[in-house]
């Protein structure tokens, strides 16, 4: 006869009143219970579905001869398209780097307290924004038209030295002029969003130590403020690197304008493009890659234990597999089976 409690309910581990040989297993026993595992069928489907499409779409470029793989390889890694590759990355860096230092100029003077800075910030941002890049490329590969000369002086008055506008600004220093004032326009929002994403009291606790103006933007507000910065940032010089492509209009021989010029002598134009296509995938590659390590880095003030990088996932996954190899290949110990309570054998 099993045990109760004075409520009638069995305590655990005891025996219920109804098990015997022939009684029913109780329904909510988890020992009588079917674990049963999830179908997704709809994940299944859809994972069909796709993979389908993706053999799809690589079997028509594998089996079509008019992409002309034989083609791109011959002009994949030529010395004219390599030269192409390094003026794209040329314009890319000068652009990007005097472009943010614009834009970080800009967006501390539409913060400052005076209505002078942030009217000019205010409206240099709102013109540029407003205006194509290439009506800006244009404008300032023609600045010859509308000032022949360039020179230093005093404001309103006669001029010291001046140099002929051509002698200048050339044709290279025209498009580093006009994707540097377009590239600052967004950098300066992207930059004020950053520092207003700060949380003012580190400015209070700052300034209540005494600590300089200036010191406080470089040392407090601009670490913070990269972690909000860095992720759109990124995706603005992935942007300009594929935007340099514009300059074209300007004769300059970067990556596109070099594809152009040469399928436009041999009509080679899928293979062409294909080349260009490829370059710009391996380049943006390359700063996404970067971009997240920049990211990383500046995420460690708030997250002590970062997350495991690609590289450092593989090289976990490979010690596992070892692991699971070597843990196969030794001999099974059969346990010894334990004797019984009060046995003293």
């Amino acid at each position: 006869m099993g045990l109760t409690t004075d409520s009638g309910i069995a305590p655990p581990g005891a025996t219920s009143p109804a098990a015997g040989p022939g009684a029913r297993p109780v329904p909510d026993d988890p020992a009588t219970l079917k674990v049963v595992a999830v179908r997704h069928y709809a994940r299944w489907a859809a994972a069909v579905a796709v993979t389908v499409l993706v053999a799809q779409f690589v079997h028509g470029p594998a089996t079509n001869p008019v992409w002309e793989w034989g083609v791109f390889r011959d002009y994949v890694l030529s010395e004219t398209i390599v030269q192409a590759v390094w003026v794209t990355l040329q314009l890319t860096a000068y652009a990007t780097v005097l472009g943010f230092l614009l834009g970080t100029v800009l967006a501390f003077m539409r913060l400052s307290r005076s209505p002078v800075l942030q009217t000019v910030a205010c409206t240099y941002i709102r013109v540029l924004r407003s205006i194509p890049m290439i009506v800006q490329l244009v404008f300032w590969f023609n600045l010859s038209a509308l000032y022949q000369e360039l020179g230093i002086g005093i404001p309103l008055g006669p001029v010291f030295w001046s140099v002929d506008s051509n002698s200048l600004i050339g044709t290279i220093g025209a498009a580093v002029i006009g994707l540097t004032l377009h590239q600052a326009a967004y950098a300066a929002e992207i930059v004020r969003g950053g520092v207003i994403a700060v949380d003012h009291g580190q400015l209070e606790a700052a300034a209540a130590l005494g600590i300089p103006r200036l010191r406080q933007i470089r040392r407090i507000v601009l670490p913070q403020a990269m972690r909000a910065i860095l992720p759109t940032a990124g995706n603005e010089i992935i942007g300009l690197l594929k935007g340099t492509s514009v300059v074209y209009v300007m004769s300059i021989g970067e990556l596109f304008h070099r594809v152009q010029v040469i399928y436009g002598r041999n009509g080679r134009v899928i293979p062409l493009l294909l080349v260009a296509t490829a370059w710009y995938v391996v380049l943006t590659s390359l700063l996404s890659v970067a971009q997240y390590y920049v990211e990383r880095r500046y995420a460690r003030g708030a997250n002590r234990t970062p997350p495991p990088t690609p590289i450092q996932r593989a090289r976990r996954f490979v010690r596992d597999v070892r692991v699971a190899a070597a843990q196969r290949n030794q001999p099974v110990v059969p346990l010894k089976a334990p004797g019984r309570v009060g046995d003293s054998r």
